[in-house]
């Protein structure tokens, strides 16, 4: 696959790191500080420590720090299936524009599109994703290679073919579980392609082995429906029953809700992965999410697929998700861009598991996204959270630190051979 020696371009975890002159948030404002950053971790924030050497030095003049943003939901292996299959209704859109196209792919080009999935990302910002995929290792290869955190999942169908599918997921654990940066769920991918026997089973497996699951839920009108009339129960009331949510749970998109399902998902701490654009696009309605916050719901954002959105752009999210609630509720109170910015951050690490991730503080994670104010769209430049929320659009990442290492820098990725990679893709996209 990919030639992991570039990996070794950007030093080792122990490398101590230097943000000068950089700007952070404060409230409505900003302070001009300085960030020493040490084996992966924030160390000092305006203080050096005793015998801090710095190996590297970013000259911040000019930008503004903040966490890199966890996108809470997605299918990386899917990012070339951009634009494949446009404007077209969710269940014929997925049955019969992506699914047969993925039936195409292999494992190696999983890998690369996966790849190019962490290139877009890390180029708007995003640090951590949380993914759902067919090919196991594709995905997870690819966060390593590149330097990004992943939480993995399978997805998982059944009845028939199901246990192959769990058995992939536990190989691919294996594989993995000596990096750090990976992490993993099970993915019941959802209730009209699980039959409830299989979701028992599924959730079992997650308890025996003290994994989280990741799935869709109440996504479109038509699963609502289905499920009303299968099991006299909405899909949040039927997963409750079956107890799959005494698992540590993610369940994306969860548009379709009752405010008896809003309770169920607050009493279970179930976090909500909300992908505000893809859930248009394919016209399958705004999620509550304003409801959901209120209720004490851990509230997160993902970008969903390429296939669906059509970008990986976590900035975009955040601002459609602000808009739609004040939109819908017309109240322009409701989502202010601070906490907008919160689901796109530490919410994120929270639902995926990440402690001390989304936050620039000591002793924090070192998930480092320096924006470039010096353009016209961030100038004035005044609250820092309305700036992000309303004006950025991405093209201002200027540089990306994970897990204490420079991913990109002055716009260049660093870890990723570009070339070669956009050449693979240029081939499968004619192929698939």
């Amino acid at each position: 696959m990919y030639n992991k020696d570039i990996i070794l371009l950007f030093g080792g975890k122990n490398m101590n790191l230097l943000i000068k002159n950089i700007l952070l948030p404060n409230g409505e404002s900003t302070v001009n500080t300085f960030i020493c950053v040490s084996n992966g971790i924030i160390e000092a924030i305006g203080e050096m420590p005793e015998g801090f050497v710095a190996d590297e030095t970013l000259d911040g003049n000019g930008m503004l720090a903040i966490p890199a943003f966890v996108n809470a939901h997605t299918h990386d292996y899917m990012t070339v299936l951009r634009g494949i299959a446009d404007d077209l209704p969710f269940m014929k859109w997925l049955f019969e524009g992506v699914m047969p196209r993925e039936d195409k792919m292999t494992k190696e080009q999983a890998y690369w599109s996966s790849l190019l999935g962490c290139a877009e990302m890390i180029r708007c910002g995003t640090g951590t994703f949380c993914d759902m995929h067919l090919f196991g290792g594709a995905s997870a290869q690819a966060a390593v290679d590149c330097g990004m955190r992943a939480c993995v999942s399978r997805g998982l169908v059944g009845s028939e073919g199901g246990q192959r599918r769990i058995d992939e997921q536990l190989a691919e654990i294996e594989e993995f579980k000596g990096y750090e940066n990976i992490s993993f769920m099970l993915a019941p991918h959802a209730i009209y392609t699980c039959d409830k026997e299989f979701l028992l089973k599924v959730s079992a497996e997650a308890k025996r082995l003290n994994l989280g699951i990741n799935t869709h839920l109440a996504e479109s009108v038509t699963e609502f429906e289905d499920c009303m009339k299968a099991n006299g129960c909405t899909p949040t009331e039927y997963m409750y029953n079956l107890g799959i949510f005494e698992n540590k749970t993610i369940a994306a998109h969860c548009i379709q809700l009752t405010d008896n399902d809003i309770e169920i998902l607050a009493k279970c701490g179930v976090s909500v992965a909300s992908n505000p654009k893809s859930n248009l696009k394919l016209g399958n309605g705004i999620a509550p999410v304003y409801a959901l916050d209120k209720a004490g719901v851990n509230v997160c954002l993902g970008t969903d697929s390429t296939a669906s959105n059509n970008s990986l752009n976590m900035f975009s999210e955040l601002n459609y998700c602000a808009l739609l609630q004040k939109g819908k509720l017309g109240d322009s109170t409701a989502i202010p861009a601070e906490k907008a910015f919160e689901f796109a951050t530490i919410n994120g690490a929270k639902a995926i598991g990440i402690e001390k991730l989304g936050r620039i503080e000591k002793g924090w994670k070192a998930d480092i996204t320096l924006l470039d104010l010096n353009v016209p769209n961030m100038i004035p430049f005044r609250n820092p959270y309305s700036m992000i929320c309303y004006c950025a659009d991405g093209s201002e990442v200027d540089s990306v630190i994970l897990n204490g290492r420079v991913v990109m820098k002055n716009k260049k990725l660093l870890t990723i051979d570009e070339e070669q990679l956009y050449y693979n893709i240029r081939k499968m996209a004619e192929v698939i």
